[in-house]
């Protein structure tokens, strides 16, 4: 009979140390960061997301456009006319004279701000004006603007009429 190595105890020590060993070169592995979060409110409901669209250099005219079109899989929060409509950004998206601004259906609905958060009380996203039935559904995006006004990430929410 041969006499083993290593006791129980220090095979478990140096399992152990391996299994940390690897969990640390895998996360030093994901050289990716999270984009910042961005997160509609309406009345008690929120939903919070990462951008959709960020490269980390300013987007393209077409890669704007895809973002607040093309996105099939953008969370989903529901609206009541009169609703506050509420909108806010993580720090980091107003860092180093950046601004954002609100989009709804392609069209700004707010001036570019640095400020991370935006109130809209009672106001109604689903009027017409007058032309015809409100649609079920609207595309809402959080649009991350340059000192230079030029678009660099693109946060894609749906708001779903009640």
């Amino acid at each position: 009979m041969t006499a083993p190595l290593f006791s129980g105890r220090a095979r478990r020590s140096v399992a152990a140390l391996g299994a940390v060993s690897a969990g640390l070169l895998l996360l030093s592995a994901c050289g990716d960061k999270p984009t910042p979060l961005a997160t509609v409110t309406v009345g008690t409901s929120s939903v919070s997301a990462e951008s959709a669209c960020h490269d980390g250099t300013e987007l393209s005219t077409d890669k704007v456009q895809q973002c607040l079109t093309g996105l099939k899989d953008a969370k989903t929060v529901e609206y009541t006319r009169g609703d506050t409509l509420r909108l806010g950004v993580e720090p980091e998206v107003v860092e180093d004279g950046r601004k954002w601004q609100a989009v709804l259906d392609g069209q700004p609905i707010t001036e570019p701000s640095s400020n991370t958060y935006r109130s809209f009380p009672g106001a109604d996203v689903f009027a017409t004006g007058g032309q015809g039935e409100a649609p079920s559904s609207k595309k809402l995006a959080i649009v991350q603007v340059a000192e230079d006004g030029k678009p660099l990430s693109v946060w894609s929410f749906n708001l779903k009429l009640k």
